[in-house]
């Protein structure tokens, strides 16, 4: 599979590792990047990144085969709807959101008739780190891409963005959105705010410089997501909040359980649970 132009929006790690990935299976022949702030493009320009940043996107999306969208979820239905308009009947748009629901919904707003045209996707290979100089050609291998197709969709069409991602290493799976919101939501949207919760409720006590010097391995593990981009995951919390109030509520009640168990200085208790904790670890990561 080989694309003649490539347009990205957003080329902050996920997008610029993308377009490293491409070119480095000479995948692509031009890749154009957009963004909000010149000193972003530029970056991602001298990097070598991106062949041309662009400014005008009319012209460009036109002639574009494939249109990665790779920002913050909420940026995302202000860009669907300034692209709409210039789309040529063979571009293929896709995105790299963590949810899905309300990505789509803001792409069947934008682009009509022509949302067969646009395959939902979302790569599962962020990290704490963000912009193009964090970027990688390798990012992406052996990790997973989820796409969640819409019936609208043809199917070469699915099988151009799968084979996209493919060329930059990717195991892609494919899912619907409405499983695809609830999984994450349990994976990746909790894990995140409670290292955000924790790390927010160490820095408001008095003591914190005294608590977070003592911190070490474990503290730093369990948190590390926690220095992840705040603007990103406020939008990502904010359009999967029915699924992610789901899971905080499940949560909740795992705590009082465990909570209960030490009032009744239940020891029984607390080892049936980090035991079955223990088991499903070691399981999962093996």
């Amino acid at each position: 599979m080989h694309f003649g132009k490539v347009l990205i929006f957003g080329v902050g790690l996920i997008g610029a590792s993308f377009a490293r990935g491409l070119k480095a299976a000479k995948a692509a022949d031009e890749i154009i990047g957009f963004g909000r702030t010149p000193k972003s493009l530029k970056a991602a320009y001298d990097l070598g990144i991106i062949d041309e940043v662009g400014i005008n996107p009319g012209a460009d999306v036109r002639e574009a085969d494939l249109i990665l969208v790779a920002t913050p979820v909420g940026q995302m239905p202000e860009i669907f709807q300034r692209i709409a308009p210039y789309l040529g009947a063979h571009t293929i748009v896709t995105d790299a959101g963590s949810t899905k629901g309300d990505v789509v919904e803001a792409a069947r707003a934008a682009f009509g008739d022509k949302i067969g045209q646009f395959v939902p996707g979302h790569p599962i290979a962020g990290a704490e780190t963000s912009g193009a100089a964090a970027s990688r050609a390798d990012l992406y291998q052996g990790r997973k891409v989820v796409l969640t197709p819409l019936l609208e969709n043809a199917v070469e069409d699915i099988e151009k963005v799968k084979r996209a991602w493919e060329q930059c290493g990717a195991d892609v799976r494919i899912l619907d959105a409405e499983t695809h919101d609830r999984v994450f939501a349990a994976v990746s949207h909790l894990p995140h705010l409670l290292a955000y919760a924790l790390v927010d409720e160490f820095a408001r006590r008095p003591n914190a410089d005294q608590l977070f010097d003592y911190a070490a391995a474990g503290f730093r593990d369990f948190t590390r997501i926690a220095a992840s981009h705040p603007e990103m995951w406020r939008d990502i919390s904010l359009a999967n909040r029915t699924a992610l109030l789901a899971e905080l509520d499940r949560y909740g009640t795992a705590l009082m359980r465990i909570r209960q168990a030490l009032v009744n200085s239940d020891g029984e208790a607390l080892a049936s649970i980090y035991a079955n904790a223990r088991d499903a670890r070691q399981n999962w990561s093996h």
